[in-house]
């Protein structure tokens, strides 16, 4: 018995081994990968990133930390120079605001099993699916707005949050990273009395 569980737990090590690293660089502000089946299939399997015209995927800083993490990517500055977690956050904390708090968010429901996009055209930091649903196979059914436990929301502005998820008919979700970087979840919705 002792010898099949063994078995059990170096099949997923194997796996994860086989997993082959995407090579993207560093553009400017963009992370674009290089022409390939191994990009290309990260994008069709976790939908990470937007499929480009020439067959390049290109991905966000947070998506990119998150692979940078998860050692699926590594990405170069230039020929020769990778850059590393540390590098590519400090980076990405002076170009977009609130970043961290993002990042904490988007890396806790990629963990649980969530596809996590953008949400800027519907007014929120982020839109979530339901595990097991695709972009565009339906549609999203949370906007998440990531905040710090010390921060403060005043009515009106939780009601603007509450008012763009029920516009987009999606539950909204307020994501509490706290100071050890965990996360709890909030859920507002709209009833009738």
């Amino acid at each position: 018995m002792k010898k099949a569980k063994k078995e059990k737990k170096q099949k997923p090590e194997k796996e994860e081994k086989d997993k082959k690293i995407v090579i993207t660089e560093f553009i400017g502000d963009n992370i674009l990968s290089e022409n390939s089946d191994e990009s290309r299939e990260l994008y069709n399997q976790g939908r990470y990133g937007t499929l480009l015209d020439n067959g390049r995927v290109q991905l966000s800083l947070i998506e990119s930390l998150y692979l940078l993490e998860k050692n699926r990517i590594e990405i170069f500055k230039s020929k020769t120079k990778k850059m590393d977690f540390d590098e590519l956050s400090k980076k990405a904390k002076k170009l977009e605001p609130n970043f961290w708090i993002r990042y904490c968010v988007f890396k806790d429901m990629r963990n649980r099993g969530y596809i996590i996009k953008t949400a800027l055209k519907f007014g929120a930091d982020f839109r979530v699916y339901d595990r097991g649903v695709k972009p565009g196979e339906d549609h999203a059914k949370w906007v998440v707005f990531p905040v710090y436990e010390g921060n403060t929301l005043t009515w009106h502005e939780f009601a603007a949050k509450n008012r763009v998820a029920h516009s987009t008919r999606k539950r909204l979700l307020i994501g509490v990273v706290d100071e050890e970087n965990c996360v709890s979840y909030w859920e507002s919705r709209w009833l009738r009395p």
